[in-house]
């Protein structure tokens, strides 16, 4: 995911032969997606006492998103290769206004759960089309600036759409953040409508071979750091309310969060500045700034005001970890790019599926105080692959 950087004269002139009222719909529908995803990290101890379970059990309502996405993100994908794409994407809208505006009704968890695995099915849709869809509304040489248009519903996210719910959840209730979302859903449903071009699906023939891509030099690299990187930050990000109450500080989550969002959009902004020629420098960069951030909140955390310093960093070092990883993912895949970026989007999402497990299992037998150590730990191996992948998967140089 590329994401805008400071534009000059000649590149303003240039946007405005982009639609931007169609990219900004896809820009909402990206915002949509990443918020229905994290925003019960926010609002967790509230939504474990309404349905009389506990946080490491409300916690799986994560893990069984990403599940969903995981399993069916390929076959979906595949399956639904020959749809017209409005027609796909205005499907995946739907799902999440029906899956959220269940979950804000729900009192019963089985189905609360429920309703967060067909929101799950929907984003599996919606990231095997969006950055495609976005790409094919532009002219080839702005094709780059449409993606990361698109692509900044997700900073917006996490700086702003999860620090806003989790306030709306703690002045009125929980629920009510859900319930805003599908009303949100449905504003984007006509939006799409009225301004997205239509596109046709792939022919049978065009169609990519999904597991080619592992022999391609570099892919195996850059997919396994996205496992295990993933996995780390969502072991404790599923859990940031429960881990900030253990603190004391169950009061400040929307605030701690408000800090994380903010430095993921500088991040952002920073990578996209300097991807092009320092690709590897960023993502080992990114990877120590998280791990420092782990060592903070494990051994200093008493210390309320470091942790928003560990917040600061932890935004500053996971911002761009998922421009730098799909960027490396599709540089490595050259001709096998889509087929690469698919199982990216899978791993990410059984990445993120682990992490709610693990980390229930981690609070029911330590404790919240093990979240730190555990990032800790997990990415040891990510700094190890990132900087031993210098031929392939995170060069030196791009090409």
């Amino acid at each position: 995911m590329d994401t805008p950087t400071a534009a000059g004269d000649g590149e303003q002139a240039e946007s405005r032969k982009l639609p931007i009222l169609a990219l900004l719909a896809l820009t909402t529908a990206v915002f949509i997606t990443s918020l229905t995803e994290t925003l019960p990290a926010g609002v967790l101890p509230a939504m474990s006492a309404d349905l009389g379970v506990s946080e490491s059990a409300m916690g799986q309502s994560v893990t069984i998103y990403a599940i969903a996405t995981a399993l069916t993100a390929i076959p979906l994908t595949v399956a639904t290769a020959a749809w017209r794409r409005k027609r796909l994407l205005l499907t995946a809208m739907v799902a999440f206004a029906v899956a959220n505006t269940v979950t804000a009704l729900s009192s019963d968890y089985v189905l609360t759960m429920a309703g967060r695995f067909v929101a799950g099915v929907a984003a599996g849709l919606a990231w095997a089309l969006l950055a495609g869809y976005a790409r094919r509304m532009a002219p080839v040489p702005l094709q780059g600036k449409a993606i990361a248009i698109v692509m900044t519903g997700i900073p917006v996210a996490l700086s702003l759409g999860v620090p806003a719910g989790t306030f709306v959840g703690r002045v009125f209730d929980w629920w009510i953040a859900f319930l805003a979302m599908s009303v949100l859903a449905v504003v984007v449903i006509g939006w799409i409508a009225a301004t997205v071009p239509d596109h046709p699906g792939q022919r049978p023939e065009g169609r990519t071979r999904i597991l080619g891509a592992l022999s391609v030099p570099g892919v195996t690299p850059v997919l396994f750091v996205t496992l295990v990187f993933v996995l780390a930050h969502t072991v404790l990000y599923a859990y940031v309310a429960t881990f900030l109450d253990h603190l004391g500080m169950e009061k400040s989550t929307d605030l701690v969060l408000l800090v994380f969002g903010i430095t993921s959009m500088l991040s952002i902004w920073i990578v996209g500045a300097r991807i092009h020629r320092q690709l590897r420098v960023l993502t080992i960069g990114s990877t120590l700034l998280v791990a420092v951030a782990a060592l903070l909140l494990g051994l200093l955390s008493g210390t309320h005001a470091l942790v928003y310093v560990a917040a600061a960093l932890w935004g500053l070092g996971w911002g761009g970890v998922p421009t730098l990883l799909q960027t490396a993912v599709g540089d490595a895949g050259g001709e096998q790019a889509d087929a690469a970026q698919a199982m990216l989007v899978t791993l990410w999402n059984v990445a993120m599926a682990a992490g709610g497990v693990i980390g229930g299992l981690l609070l029911d037998g330590i404790g919240a105080e093990s979240f730190p150590w555990t990032v800790l730990i997990l990415l040891l191996p990510v700094l190890g692959v990132v900087v031993s992948a210098r031929s392939h998967g995170f060069p030196a140089r791009r090409g």
